[in-house]
């Protein structure tokens, strides 16, 4: 039987989690071009920078719910041998599945998380002719995070449930 305790604190995490890079997504900078009061030159504007905090918080929530799950299923490869047949397979299957999801969740909420962190301060100081741009975060990274991370949460704890029914069928054989 997979622990209750578990599936719980790892639905909160992931849930949270998917919340915070909603919210980044809702909240990431927007920069503009603004002349200092001389007209000398011009510089980059930006607004809130809370969407690094509440990418990067999502980040760390889903990395915690993830090892929760790894340690809790012992990574499915340590620990005692599984009862081969559906409950195992669909397991081995959810396993690998469930880390994809999470390996491009994670990717998406560390990338957008640093790129909306990087703020460029003057843009033409000098006379150059290609200033740098107020460049930010495309529309939609911590939303592809938010919705990996929502994959990630549905399909570790289906993969936890698998793994339990594999486990508990290995201690008590059907015959």
């Amino acid at each position: 039987m997979a622990s209750k305790l578990v599936i719980i604190i790892v639905f909160i995490l992931d849930l949270i989690a998917v919340g915070l890079a909603i919210a980044a997504e809702q909240r990431r900078s927007v920069g503009k071009v603004v002349p200092d009061k001389e007209k000398v030159y011009e510089y980059c504007e930006y607004g809130s920078d809370i969407a690094t905090s509440y990418g990067a918080g999502a980040f760390v929530l889903l990395l915690t719910s993830q090892v929760i799950i790894m340690v809790a299923s012992r990574c499915f490869c340590c620990g005692k041998a599984l009862n081969p047949g559906g409950s195992r397979a669909c397991a081995i299957m959810l396993f690998l599945i469930c880390w994809v999801f999470f390996l491009i969740a994670e990717i998406c909420l560390l990338a957008a998380s640093i790129r909306n962190a990087y703020h460029t301060k003057y843009r033409k100081m000098w006379n150059i002719d290609d200033p740098p741009s107020c460049e930010v975060i495309r529309k939609g990274v911590f939303a592809a995070g938010a919705s990996f991370a929502l994959f990630t949460a549905i399909v570790s704890q289906f993969y936890y449930v698998c793994y339990s029914r594999a486990r508990d069928d290995y201690k008590n054989p059907p015959y």
